[in-house]
C-alpha cells in the first residue's frame, strides 16, 4: 500500500477529526482489534517511557515504592465501599467464565486499584510503626467506554496509581498535596503543559473520596483536559477494609488513606497543547527523538556525507541530545515532511556543499526562525541550550493561548460565550443539580477550583444563588 503523505485535516477545519488523523499519521498509535482499544506503537511508547521514568524518579524520591496488584478483582470488593462501586458500575467488565466453567464469584477486570489495595492493606499494616504505606503501581486498566479516542479515552489504558496510608488525616492531606504538586511539576517542566491545579467540586469527586484535586490544562480548541488527579479517601476505604493500627498509646484507629493517577492520557494532551497543521510539536524533553540529521546525499559523495552525519550524532549523544541519523533510501523532501509529522523538535541539515563549509542547516519544528546555518563544530555545544529554549518558548506559547481563552463573568451570556471557544472563570452555587443544569445548556463542566484564585463572592452566574466556594470556578467543555 503506497504511504500517505498527506498532512492531518486543519485544526480549523475540525479540530477532532485533526486529532484522530495526527495520532496515528505521526506513529503514535493504531486502532486495536477490539472495539475501543490502542495498541501503542514505539514511537508513542518511548513518549510513555520518557514521562514514566521522570515521574517514577520524582515519586522514589518522595519515598514511595513501587509494588503491583492483580488485574482481576473479586465484584464483593468493590461492593463494600458502596458510592466506588456506584461511580465505577456502568464502566465494569466482568469476568464470568473461567476454565470452561461459570466462576462461583464474578471477577471485575481492574478498573482502579483502591479496594484491592486496600485489602492488603488491612494485611500488612497493625502498628503506627507501619505507617505512613506509601505505594505506587504502574499498570494497566479496563473501563468499558461508550465514546473511545485515543489516548483520551479507551477501553484499556496505562497508568500510574498511588496508593498510601496514615495515622491521620494532616498526613494523608499532606500526601494529597504533594501528589498533585508532583504531577504539575512534571506536567509543565517535561510536557511544556501549562496546567491550573485545583480542587474538583462534590459533583465532580472520585467515587468514594472526600476530596479530589486536580491538575487542568487548555487544549489548542479551548476544551479542558483533566491531566492528573488526587485524593484523599478520609477513613472510608479503611473502614470498609479493616487497615486499623495500634496507635502509640494502644489505641485501634482507622487509617486515612488517599490514591492518585496519571496516565496515558497526557500523551493525549502532549498532542492537543502543541500540535499544528504539520503534524505534531513535541517538548524536547519528552521527544523521543530531540534532533534528527538528514544527510542530503549526491553521488560519490554519499558516503562521506553519511559518515559525518554520523560523526555529529555520536559528538551529539555524547552531549546528552537523543538523535538519530536518517539515512533511508527516500529523498530528503519526504523525510522532512516525516519529521516534521513526527514532531522532532530540531532537524539539522548536511549535504556535500555544509560539509566543505564546515556549517550545517537547522530547522526549528515551529519554523519560527526559518532555516539557519550554524557551525558544524559548534552544534554539539549549543545543542542542549538550543532544546531548551524550544522547552520554554513551547510552555510560554501555551500559556499565552490559555491565558487569551480565558475569561471572567459575570452574566450567562457571558459565560455561554467564553465556553463556546475556552473556559469561563465565574462565581458558583456549587449545587450539582446547577451543574447539571449548566453542562446541559452549554456542555460545560466545573473543571476545578483554582488553589491560588484570589476571594471573591456574590451570586451564582446560573441560578443568584449564593456563591459557595469563596473564589470563582473554571468551567469548560472537556474532554
Amino acid at each position: 500500500m503506497a504511504r500517505d503523505e498527506r498532512g492531518p485535516t486543519a485544526q480549523s477545519e475540525d479540530f477532532s477529526t485533526w486529532y484522530n488523523e495526527l495520532v496515528v499519521k505521526a506513529g503514535l498509535v493504531d486502532r486495536g482489534p477490539a472495539k475501543g482499544t490502542m495498541v501503542i506503537r514505539p514511537y508513542g511508547y518511548r513518549l510513555w517511557e520518557l514521562l514514566q521514568s521522570e515521574l517514577d524518579r520524582r515519586l522514589a524520591d518522595t519515598g514511595h515504592e513501587n509494588a503491583y496488584f492483580p488485574l482481576l478483582i473479586p465484584e464483593s470488593y468493590l461492593r463494600r465501599e458502596a458510592e466506588h462501586v456506584e461511580g465505577f458500575s456502568p464502566e465494569l467488565a466482568v469476568v464470568t467464565h473461567a476454565g470452561g466453567k461459570e466462576l462461583e464469584e464474578p471477577l471485575v477486570v481492574r478498573p482502579t486499584s483502591e479496594t484491592v489495595v486496600g485489602a492488603m492493606m488491612a494485611r500488612w499494616i497493625g502498628s503506627h510503626r507501619d505507617l505512613p504505606m506509601l505505594l505506587n503501581q504502574w499498570a494497566n486498566v479496563v473501563r468499558w467506554e461508550m465514546r473511545p479516542r485515543m489516548f483520551l479515552r479507551t477501553t484499556e489504558f496505562l497508568w500510574q496509581e498511588g496508593h498510601t496510608a496514615h495515622a491521620d488525616e494532616a498526613g494523608a492531606r499532606a500526601e494529597t498535596d504533594l501528589a498533585l504538586g508532583i504531577y504539575a511539576a512534571v506536567a509543565r517542566e517535561l510536557a511544556a503543559m501549562p496546567v491550573v491545579p485545583g480542587r474538583k467540586t462534590p459533583g465532580e469527586r472520585f467515587a468514594g473520596a472526600v476530596e479530589t484535586v486536580t491538575i487542568e490544562a487548555m487544549m489548542r480548541d479551548g476544551k479542558a483536559l483533566q491531566a492528573g488527579t488526587s485524593h484523599y479517601m478520609g477513613t472510608n476505604f479503611a473502614r470498609a477494609f479493616g487497615i486499623r493500627y495500634a496507635a502509640a498509646d494502644g489505641r485501634d484507629t482507622l487509617c486515612h488513606t488517599t490514591s492518585w493517577g496519571m496516565s496515558t492520557r497526557m500523551l493525549g494532551g502532549v498532542v492537543m497543547t502543541h500540535g499544528d497543521d504539520r503534524g505534531l510539536v513535541l517538548p524536547p524533553r519528552l521527544a523521543p527523538w530531540q534532533v534528527v540529521i538528514v544527510p542530503i546525499t549526491r553521488g560519490a559523495s554519499a558516503g562521506e556525507v553519511v559518515a559525518a552525519a554520523d560523526e555529529l550524532a555520536a559528538r551529539l549523544r555524547a552531549a546528552g541530545v537523543r538523535v538519530r541519523v536518517d539515512d533511508r533510501d527516500q529523498t530528503p523532501g519526504w523525510k522532512f515532511h516525516e519529521w516534521e509529522m513526527r514532531g522532532v523538535p530540531v532537524r539539522l541539515e548536511l549535504g556535500p556543499r555544509d560539509l566543505a563549509a564546515g556549517t550545517a542547516v537547522l530547522v526549528r519544528r515551529l519554523g519560527d526562525a526559518g532555516r539557519e546555518t550554524v557551525p558544524l563544530a559548534h552544534v554539539p555545544e549549543a545543542m542542549p541550550g538550543i532544546l531548551a529554549e524550544f522547552q520554554t518558548h513551547l510552555l510560554e506559547r501555551a500559556t499565552r493561548f490559555r491565558d487569551e481563552h480565558t475569561r471572567a463573568v459575570d452574566d450567562w451570556a457571558g459565560f455561554a460565550a467564553a465556553v463556546a471557544r475556552g473556559w469561563a472563570v465565574a462565581l458558583h452555587c456549587g449545587r450539582p443539580a446547577c451543574e447539571d443544569d449548566i453542562k446541559a445548556e452549554t456542555a460545560a463542566t466545573p473543571r476545578c477550583v483554582p488553589l491560588d484564585g484570589r476571594a471573591d463572592s456574590g451570586a451564582c452566574v446560573r441560578c443568584g444563588a449564593p456563591s459557595a466556594y469563596g473564589r470563582r470556578v473554571i468551567f469548560a467543555r472537556a474532554y
